[in-house]
């Protein structure tokens, strides 16, 4: 679908150059003696990358919907990861591209929801938290006061992050995964 600049808002999501973004911010701006203008801050939706775009005030734009559509993960397979398309049934070939860092916490099972453009799948979202063991405890990380003393824990996932002295192998805590961080014993 085609819309013009002025069109634009936050979460609009558009198709440049062969590449999808995801509109961050959308302002017009008017110069005293020049032509006004519509500035943009967008996101790849492939790489994370924030660009800024300035666009004419009525120039031709193509807006593009994106599907959402949630996932399984079922196994890696040499760098690929299938996972099941819970709707449809239907077995989804992600490239390691997609899954960049969030590898760390996958493992057989987790749900996840991912954005298609037609058949082309642009991002996975993890759920925000996830149960997960612990395999391994590294050593103590500060040992200026045993109240903020911590360790590195090793999670099932291969995921590391920094949990309180009481915590043991075997323990499952629950991890926020947009941060990484602990948040509690389960």
């Amino acid at each position: 679908m085609v819309i013009t600049s002025k069109q634009i808002s936050p979460g609009t999501t558009l198709s440049l150059d062969g590449k999808i973004y995801r509109v961050e911010t959308s302002l017009k701006v008017t110069v005293a003696r020049g032509v006004p203008f519509i500035k943009t801050k967008l996101k790849n939706l492939m790489s994370d990358e924030v660009i800024e775009k300035n666009f004419k005030l009525d120039q031709a734009i193509e807006e593009v919907t994106l599907s959402e559509r949630f996932l399984e993960f079922l196994y890696l397979e040499g760098k690929d990861y299938f996972f099941l398309d819970i709707n449809e049934l239907d077995e989804i070939l992600v490239p390691a591209d997609i899954v960049a860092d969030k590898v760390n916490y996958l493992k057989e099972g987790i749900q996840i929801k991912a954005m298609f453009y037609g058949e082309t799948i642009f991002s996975i979202e993890l759920p925000q938290f996830l149960e997960l063991m612990i395999i391994k405890l590294e050593d103590i990380k500060s040992k200026i006061s045993v109240s903020s003393a911590s360790k590195i824990a090793i999670l099932e996932t291969g995921a590391k992050v920094e949990v309180p002295l009481f915590i043991e192998v075997g323990d499952i805590i629950n991890v926020d995964t947009h941060l990484g961080e602990y948040v509690q014993r389960i």
